[in-house]
């Protein structure tokens, strides 16, 4: 094969030339997981919440606030199935692609602004959190060896979120496929502590007997926020209800870290995503609702109000059966563990902001300026740099008050979530086309069909939403003010990207780091498994033999290699630039949408040549493939290409026992032939 020239020119302008075969592609968000590693990153968030939900909500109902996190984990199920339909219809289906396709883009606006302000959130009362557990296990060895000196709780819980943000700042800059491998570990420990507590608490109580918290609803004076001042709503007894509901929902937040993942779910997607959402279910309901409920049984309740309101499981840690040098050591272990989970929603928090972030960048929202990818990794890394220094920024102010920021981060959980069943019911009526998944629950009346179990989920969400507006002042206040100072701040950023979207191209396409290699090996386009496949891809609309090859490859043994052959205008002394053109960024974005949907990856080059074809054939020689899917268009039908193929494939076979199966695709048939 011909030698090409890369033309490689620096921001000063300077050029440097570089012989090269090949132009690589690369993009960290062609990197899947499997369903293990995605439940982990969604329960970091969501499971960690059963180490401050409860004492958050006790503060407002009292004893009867283990009733409350408990409906809330099952009324999960089905906020969670919202989001299974949602993603089944969109693979990013966040709540800004949703809220957009149904109500337009200033309600998506909107709505991804309270999205964001709950990620800026979940950092914080996360890391604080697990800066409270650690701070309490020190004052408890401190006044186990009777050392009169303790620790300040919330100054030491707050540099010690400093550090677990910093720590998990640097893993995402690296990538999902890093962080989500801390997420999974993390996961595997919890697992453990979650079996222990379920069967030493159910020990304690056959042993010592307990009794159930009472189902009566006591408001606090702080519970009715602006309403206190209103005696008769005490005597409403739907009203306490949801006021405690309201302080609880906090328990559920993470479900929208669910959609934001499945795109880097591995296939079979949909199959993969109902195996993570029913995981996520099971693990949060034992481990958040069962162990609140068994801590309200077990920890006197004003111990539970006062010494461990901050750190609850170790207030049941410390009053199972057993020895109080066990009990400790069971704390300890409580309390490392909870500051792994409370440190792995720090990860899933910069995850889900950065995946939502990156959605609204793609609509133009956001200046492109942020989604320029990192040199070594391919991330986002100025999103990801930009969400980290907030998030520090809230910790240092708040101080370490975990009350504070759970009230506050209550506000972004529920709108988004009403936002979310809102517009999936409006989209049940604009967009009738057959869904792979729906939430269940839905009757047909004539040609009208009604979606009761999202109408109740909605209404649900909707009521706990107007009630906690009024019931807490400082969430509200906050939540509101963040939200339209980030909606102002996109408006502003869109105007002025328009003009960079004009010139540069469309604002949904990939952001990718392009460089040039001298050779056309395995190697050097980075294949890691024996077998490989080579698609040849020239069109954006026209991209069926991909398709074909991604559904029928097994990621864990194949490699799918998509080609794109550059025509080269000078045939004496051809260059190459180490940018793409518009074109190719279009074709290449689709390419990553499609390995999305199928949950698979691929390996996108760009090969200079002359002859196209020939070029297939040499790149499909050199690289040992199994198999080539070529697309067929009316100017060269699949006889033509087999001919022309075949006399190539001749000429650059380097060995006459290599075997080669051809496959021209179109959206009607398929011709193959083996060579």
């Amino acid at each position: 094969m011909k030698k090409y020239t890369l033309d490689i020119r620096s921001e000063t302008g300077s050029t440097v030339l570089k012989k090269v075969r090949v132009v690589v592609i690369t993009t960290v968000m062609l990197t899947f997981i499997s369903y293990w590693r995605a439940s982990a990153i969604v329960l970091s968030d969501l499971a960690s919440s059963a180490y401050y939900a409860l004492g958050i909500a006790e503060k407002a109902v009292g004893p009867s606030a283990p009733w409350f996190v408990l409906f809330v984990m099952v009324f999960a199920y089905g906020i969670r199935a919202v989001y299974i339909e949602s993603s089944s219809m969109f693979v990013r289906g966040g709540v800004y692609r949703v809220v957009h396709e149904a109500l337009g883009e200033t309600a998506a606006k909107f709505s991804v602004s309270a999205l964001i302000f709950d990620y800026l959130i979940t950092a914080p009362i996360s890391a604080v959190s697990a800066g409270q557990y650690i701070a309490g296990l020190v004052n408890s060895i401190l006044v186990s060896v009777k050392f009169a000196y303790r620790v300040p709780p919330d100054t030491t819980a707050m540099l010690i979120a400093i550090v677990i943000e910093l720590y998990f700042w640097r893993k995402n800059l690296i990538g999902i496929e890093e962080s989500s491998g801390k997420a999974l570990r993390i996961f595997q420990i919890t697992s453990v502590l979650a079996v222990v507590l379920l069967v030493w608490s159910v020990v304690t109580i056959a042993v010592r007997g307990a009794s159930l918290p009472p189902f009566s609803v006591t408001l606090s004076s702080d519970a009715l926020g602006l309403l206190k001042g209103v005696d008769w709503l005490r005597t409403i007894g739907v009203v306490g209800v949801l006021v405690g509901l309201g302080h609880s929902i906090l328990a559920v937040s993470g479900e929208e870290t669910l959609a934001q993942v499945y795109r880097e779910i591995e296939a079979p997607k949909l199959k993969n995503l109902l195996k993570t959402g029913m995981i996520i279910f099971v693990f949060a309901l034992i481990f958040t609702g069962i162990n609140s409920l068994f801590a309200s049984m077990i920890v006197p309740p004003e111990e539970l109000l006062g010494l461990y309101n901050d750190n609850v499981l170790s207030g049941l840690a410390m009053h199972l059966v057993g020895s109080r040098p066990v009990l400790l050591g069971l704390q300890a272990f409580v309390v490392v563990v909870g500051f792994l989970i409370l440190a792995g929603a720090v990860n899933t928090a910069l995850i889900g902001a950065n995946s939502v972030l990156n959605r609204v960048a793609e609509d133009g929202v956001l200046h492109s300026w942020f989604r320029k990818p990192h040199d070594k990794y391919g991330t986002s890394y100025r999103i990801i740099n930009t969400l980290a220094l907030l998030q520090l920024f809230i910790i240092i102010v708040t101080r370490g008050d975990v009350f504070a920021l759970g009230e506050a981060y209550a506000f972004g959980v529920v709108w988004s979530f009403v936002m979310k069943a809102y517009s999936m019911i409006v989209l049940r009526y604009k967009q009738t086309a057959h869904r792979e998944w729906r939430v269940p629950i839905n009757v047909k009346i004539g040609s009208v069909e009604i979606p009761i179990g999202l109408g109740a989920v909605f209404t649900v969400l909707l009521l706990l939403g107007i009630v906690n507006l009024f019931t807490k002042p400082f969430a509200t206040v906050w939540g509101i003010g963040f939200t339209v100072a980030l909606y102002v701040a996109f408006g502003v950023s869109e105007r002025a990207n328009k003009k960079l979207i004009a010139s540069r191209g469309e604002p949904g396409l990939e952001k990718f780091n392009v460089h040039g290699e001298d050779q056309l090996t395995v190697e050097a386009i980075g294949c890691k498994h024996e077998r490989r496949k080579l698609v040849a891809a020239s069109a954006p609309n026209r991209l069926y033999q991909l398709q074909k090859c991604l559904q029928e490859s097994d990621s864990e043994t194949t490699d799918i290699i998509v080609m794109h052959a550059k025509i080269l205008a000078d045939k004496e002394n051809a260059t190459v630039d180490d940018s793409i053109t518009t074109d190719q960024d279009q074709l290449f974005s689709e390419v990553i949408k499609l390995a999305e949907k199928e949950g698979k990856p691929v390996l996108p080059i760009v090969v200079p040549t002359n002859n196209a074809l020939f070029a297939v054939a040499q790149t499909a020689a050199q690289l040992g493939v199994d198999e080539i899917f070529l697309g067929v268009s009316q100017r060269y039908p699949a006889d033509y290409l087999i001919e022309q193929f075949a006399i190539y494939w001749g000429m650059v076979q380097a060995d006459s026992h290599q075997h080669v199966v051809l496959r021209t695709i179109d959206a009607r048939r398929e011709v193959r032939e083996e060579l």
